[in-house]
């Protein structure tokens, strides 16, 4: 079922009457006691899938923080699943979860993340997010813990030494296939544009090693579930990262919407693997940016072929119940870049574009509001395609009036809305990010 229709933005569109219904409809937004409409709206939903409109907004991540607190202490949600790399996020869920040797503090765990964009998980807002859950774990036992994940394909090479580490450990006599795709990307010195564009220009990827490896891998589940069940989803997971981002790096390089798909595909599947893992009632809170909760049949995304996490969940498990919620501001600070690998910048975002759904909300009042969307509730004006801003890691103000927004129509792309009329940058534990390198021409813009 598409959800948007073929129809430009009604940004030229006179808003007053669009104004008046985001007053009536909206709840004010001050402390975690004004959720309770959002509480009431999830129920006894198993996916609750929360945005951010920037990679680097302290508001979003403290919001979102004060939601997944509440669904986890009221509703015994079983973890947290990010747009991060799953090695970097699994060490953050031993520490989380009180494992051995896990770390001192979440503060040292979350410094040592070191890819770059670092800002968007070792910053001070995830560092109190990781200690609230280390101090709420401690209460609990075993499978009872609450765990945090990362969803993300990125991280190939640390993937692919998680599963030696794992072999070396469990089955010295398996580990030939691991070291074997290992030495295929060993020519290109871990640097994934080389080997994107080597495959284009010759016949020859290292897709059968890692098909192998992960095939390997699984002949021996049960005897190694037998030996540490934790430990071989772990392994797992890491192979089929390995899998998954030799593909996306691959896909990158021919351009198209194919990449974006083979990465969204890779978290919603991860997501399905963490739910399995957790047993029967687990539940779900989904921390990406709009751009991969918020439904992309309500986006231009779909008339460019793209799919995304919010879409697969809702289709897949309407009956189990989904939640999408989406977060937007006005105007204020970001954390971002001017290019892929650069360094990180404070910079400033300007008020909102005419006529974008973030402007009509500002209209509407310049406080901070919640939203509850379904065709039910909103009027059918509500319906409308309107740009919806969009900031990734990579960003430059002075485009903002010609970029930066994705057409949406809001009332379908999510069930609730966060709207924060004036937001400021996060705070990164990194004074200075990695060194800046020439940007690689097929990397995506940053969400």
């Amino acid at each position: 079922m598409r959800l948007i229709d073929r129809l430009p933005p009604a940004e030229t569109r006179d808003a007053s009457e669009l104004v008046a219904d985001v007053r009536r409809l909206s709840h004010p937004l001050d402390g975690p006691s004004d959720l309770d409409p959002l509480m009431e709206r999830i129920g006894e939903a198993r996916y609750v899938l929360l945005g951010e409109a920037s990679h680097g907004t302290s508001e979003f991540y403290t919001w979102r923080a004060r939601i997944s607190q509440r669904l986890i202490q009221e509703k015994g949600f079983s973890f947290i699943a990010v747009e991060g790399d799953w090695p970097d996020c699994y060490r953050v869920n031993r520490y989380a979860k009180g494992a051995p040797d896990s770390g001192t503090s979440a503060y040292e765990v979350l410094h040592a993340f070191d890819r770059w964009p670092t800002w968007m998980w070792a910053n001070e807002e995830v560092v109190q997010l990781a200690e609230w859950l280390r101090s709420y774990n401690d209460r609990l036992t075993g499978e009872e813990k609450v765990g945090f994940y990362g969803l993300d394909v990125y991280s190939l090479w640390d993937s692919l030494r998680g599963v030696i580490a794992y072999l070396e450990r469990h089955d010295p006599d398996a580990v030939d296939a691991a070291r074997k795709a290992f030495r295929c990307f060993q020519p290109y010195g871990e640097d994934v544009q080389q080997y994107a564009w080597a495959t284009r220009l010759i016949p020859h990827t290292c897709e059968n090693e890692v098909v192998t490896l992960l095939a390997e891998l699984r002949q021996k589940e049960r005897q190694y579930q037998e030996q540490n069940r934790e430990a071989y989803f772990n392994a797992e997971q890491n192979a089929l990262a390995v899998r998954n981002a030799e593909k996306y790096y691959r896909t990158m390089i021919q351009g198209g919407p194919g990449s974006w798909n083979v990465r969204d595909l890779h978290m919603a599947a991860t997501l399905e693997r963490l739910m399995h893992h957790h047993g029967t009632g687990a539940k779900a809170i989904v921390w990406e940016h709009n751009t991969h909760i918020g439904d992309a049949r309500a986006t231009d995304m779909a008339r460019s072929g793209m799919f995304n996490v919010g879409q697969f969940v809702r289709e897949r498990h309407a009956g189990e119940g989904v939640v999408l919620v989406g977060f937007g501001s006005h105007h204020g600070t970001v954390i971002a870049a001017a290019q892929w690998d650069a360094p990180m910048e404070r910079m400033p975002v300007p008020p909102a574009r005419e006529g974008s759904w973030e402007d009509v909300f500002h209209r509407a009042g310049e406080e901070d509001r919640l939203l509850l969307l379904s065709d039910e509730i909103v009027p059918h004006r509500m319906l409308e395609t309107r740009g919806h801003r969009a900031i990734g890691v990579v960003y430059d103000p002075e485009y903002e009036a010609f970029s930066n927004y994705v057409p949406s129509v809001l009332p379908r792309r999510y069930d609730a809305f966060l709207y924060l009329d004036e937001t400021e940058a996060l705070h990164p534990l990194h004074l200075v990010p990695r060194p800046e390198r020439e940007p690689p021409e097929t990397f995506p813009s940053g969400v």
